[in-house]
Parts: C-alpha cells; structure tokens; sequence
C-alpha cells in the first residue's frame, strides 16, 4: 500500500514515515520545507514538498497514485488561532477533499483526545480543539473509509506497543509515546474493524494490534 503521509516533517510524522519504510508499506511524505523534502530524499523516500494552505488542487495533485492517506499535520496550537485555523481545520478539510477528489477511500486522522468533548477542551488550546472537532467532523460525513484516533498526551518515551482503549480517568495516566502513535496510525491501515470508528486511547496494557482489532 502507498501511503501519503501528511505533515511527515512533525514529530509523529516522522514516527510514521518511519514506520512505514519498516514495512511491506511504501511512504510518500508530505513536507512543508525544502530541507525537510531533502532528508527524506537522502533517505530514499518518495516526498512532495506542499503547504497545506495551498490551493486544493495543489493538494489534490499531491496525492496522486497514493492508496491511502494517514493526516498527521498540525499547528501544535503554539502558532496562533490563525495558523490553528489554517492547518488543524482547513489543511485537514482540504486533505479530505483532495482524497475525494484522487479516488483515496481509506483515510486515517491522527486527532487529539478529547476533541469530541466540548466540556474537556482546556481553555488555552480552545481554537485548537475546535479545529480538532470540527475536521473530525467533515471526515465523518466525507463518505471515505475513515479512522479517528485520538491519542493523550504524546511522549518521548520509548514505545511499548501496548495501549489502552477508551478515554482516560485522570491526566495522570493520559501519557503515550509518540513512537506508538505513530504505530497505531500505521496500524489500523490494515485493521478493517477500525473503519468508520473514532479511537481515544493512551499508553496500556492491552498490545496494540490486538486492541485495535477487537473494536
């Protein structure tokens, strides 16, 4: 499976990308910036250097001969509500779009826990939780084969392949490593019981392909 990668130059995107070279799958990471594009080429790894706040149809091109779409960009909620709002919302929306528009039915959003739970978003990552939302919300009636997953708080530990399902009691245990989301969004490509579903998780007990499967 050819996979486009969005947003391969953040932390996660980076995981993923990295993931799928690992793998029987083939990546296309999809950069910002030039030197980013270069890593990745000195790599041997097909990339496509494309913003986000480009024309759809930049977009669209950009996904040509892609079999599926895993959506990993953001703005962190650090660049101001306009960037949030620009990338979070309107990058994602375009990236559906474009998939709609390519023929790609299978597409895979890595979002942020707590997204779909108004009375949670902290008050100084609102706009980013609404753009979080509301992204969710346009892949839901986009009529694609989706995955939602939304992961807590992203770590640098080391990944353990191991999470659990649901959202959790208390911040306390809401940590996972970036490494692992990364291996869950890869993951639930192939995982068809993941299609059409909406997956909070965070770091666990349960091993992940397991986890995933018995949705």
């Amino acid at each position: 499976m050819k996979v486009v990668v969005i947003g391969a130059g953040g932390h996660v995107g980076k995981h993923i990308v990295a993931t799928l070279h690992a793998s029987s799958d083939t990546s296309i990471a999809q950069v910002r910036h030039a030197h980013q594009a270069d890593e990745y080429r000195q790599q041997g790894i097909e990339t496509r250097l494309i913003d986000l706040e480009a024309p759809l149809e930049e977009i669209t091109a950009a996904m040509q001969g892609a079999d599926a779409v895993i959506f990993s960009a953001g703005s962190g909620g650090s660049t101001g509500e306009d960037k949030t709002l620009l990338v979070d919302l309107d990058g994602a929306v375009k990236s559906i779009q474009a998939a709609q528009q390519t023929g790609i039915s299978r597409f895979v959003m890595v979002s942020a826990l707590g997204a779909d739970k108004r009375e949670r978003w902290n008050d100084a990552l609102k706009p980013y939780y609404v753009a979080k939302h509301y992204a969710d919300e346009w892949l839901k009636q986009s009529g694609l084969d989706y995955t939602i997953l939304r992961p807590g708080r992203l770590s640098d530990e080391a990944p353990t392949h191991r999470i659990a399902v649901g959202y959790p009691d208390s911040r306390e245990g809401s940590q996972i490593p970036r490494q692992d989301v990364a291996a869950a969004a890869v993951a639930a490509l192939h995982i068809d019981q993941s299609i059409g579903k909406e997956i909070d998780f965070v770091g666990g007990e349960q091993d992940m392909v397991e986890a995933l499967t018995s949705l």
